[in-house]
């Protein structure tokens, strides 16, 4: 294998990793109580929806037009939305009465988070699955610009890593709530990283050849589309009906606003001949 191939494996590795970061910062604290919960997704859905709309669909419009741009966001868009139809809601099995109220309240607030885990769980791996096809094409970035030397592929590395750190929040966040293990939390944003080294594989070994960009800004466009419909259909509802209208919506827009201002500094940091 190349020597740069090499190089850029290791970085992009450094910053595929750091959604681990993120993770850690989710379970090494308590398992979050509902309104806490609420406020966490209205957060990761901020994250998603600048994603979706300021970067992939964004990035696809400037590359392939408005029109196919537009046509590709909204194709993804409707096939989660088939797809979402066929996925049955949990059902909430009756609950015993109880004597006392205080165990009651207890057991209500129980069966809430127990009806909500599996649709809370489905977030979760649509986000990582989402996050990671976001990843993908910083990886090849992170190819390019170490092409352009060493320090600019480190200096790229390092700020993906700091951009990387709350999406591992967002993919960890309702794993470690639905599933109640910190490993299976951790292992999942782990795992969305390493979508970063497989784009320096694909860019290095495929994209002269095989890939061709307006499909893949395409497809990436209808990543968009499914991670936007998934944040606006599972996401913040779940953050509405935990924290309450007006703390989930500030909490969705200081979710925007940190991703957008990280994918603000990631940009600024790229060479002006490489693109995310």
């Amino acid at each position: 294998m190349d020597s740069q191939v090499l190089v850029a494996l290791a970085l992009s590795l450094l910053g595929g990793l750091s959604t681990s970061i993120g993770a850690l910062f989710v379970v090494l604290s308590e398992t979050p109580n509902l309104k806490t919960l609420g406020l966490l997704q209205g957060f990761a859905a901020g994250l998603m929806l600048s994603i979706s709309f300021l970067d992939l669909a964004h990035n696809a419009i400037n590359s392939i037009g408005f029109l196919k741009g537009n046509l590709w966001f909204f194709a993804g868009v409707i096939f989660f939305a088939v797809i979402a139809n066929f996925i049955p809601e949990p059902k909430l099995a009756p609950v015993p009465h109880l004597e006392k109220n205080k165990k009651n309240g207890d057991e209500r607030n129980k069966d809430i988070m127990k009806k909500h885990r599996r649709q809370v769980l489905f977030s979760g791996i649509i986000t990582a699955v989402g996050i990671s096809l976001h990843n993908f094409p910083e990886g090849m970035a992170v190819f390019l610009g170490s092409m352009k030397g060493l320090r600019v592929g480190l200096n790229l590395a390092l700020a993906i890593s700091l951009h990387n750190i709350p999406e591992g929040v967002a993919v960890a966040l309702p794993i470690y709530f639905a599933t109640k293990s910190k490993w299976q939390a951790f292992k999942l944003a782990t795992l969305s990283g390493f979508a970063e080294p497989l784009g320096v594989i694909v860019v290095a070994y495929l994209f002269p050849s095989s890939l061709n960009p307006e499909i893949l800004e395409g497809l990436l466009a209808s990543v968009g589309g499914v991670m936007a419909f998934l944040t606006l259909h599972e996401m913040l509802p779940l953050a509405i009906e935990y924290s309450g209208q007006k703390r989930a919506v500030k909490a969705v827009f200081v979710g925007m606003a940190f991703m957008s201002a990280s994918l603000y500094f990631l940009e600024m940091s790229l060479p002006s001949e490489v693109s995310l």
